[in-house]
């Protein structure tokens, strides 16, 4: 059973723009908190942004404050995340994950509730 599903990846030059979106099951919806998460070749998953259901406290690292957004449509259950002034840094794979607010800044999010597959975003100096 497919509790989020990704989509929007692709491969970009450095400063284009991708959006990404994640469509959420009946049970992931009922997460206080859906986002996402990537993780870099060679690199440890980290966290990216996090919003709740109800379109509040939007949050971001550092690395991409200023860059990225994420948003909701609550009522097609689906999470996106608007990507602009992309680096090659943010090349990755993107995954959607829900479940407690308070899990998205622990353990590289190893407490999330649902996942998604991931999807690949590729950005080219």
């Amino acid at each position: 059973q497919v509790q989020l599903a990704e989509s929007g990846g692709g491969l970009v030059q450095a400063g284009d723009s991708l959006a990404l979106s994640c469509v959420a099951s009946r049970q992931a919806f009922q997460a206080n908190a859906v986002g996402w998460f990537r993780q870099a070749p060679g690199k440890e998953r980290e966290f990216v942004s996090v919003i709740t259901w109800s379109g509040r406290g939007a949050q971001y690292p550092e690395s991409v404050q200023g860059r990225f957004s994420v948003n909701i449509d609550n009522a097609k259950k689906t999470v996106y995340l608007r990507m602009t002034s992309l680096k090659p840094e943010d090349t990755a794979v993107y995954y959607c994950a829900a479940g407690d607010l308070s899990d998205f800044f622990a353990r590289n999010g190893a407490g999330m509730d649902y996942w998604g597959k991931g999807i690949v975003v590729t950005v080219s100096s």
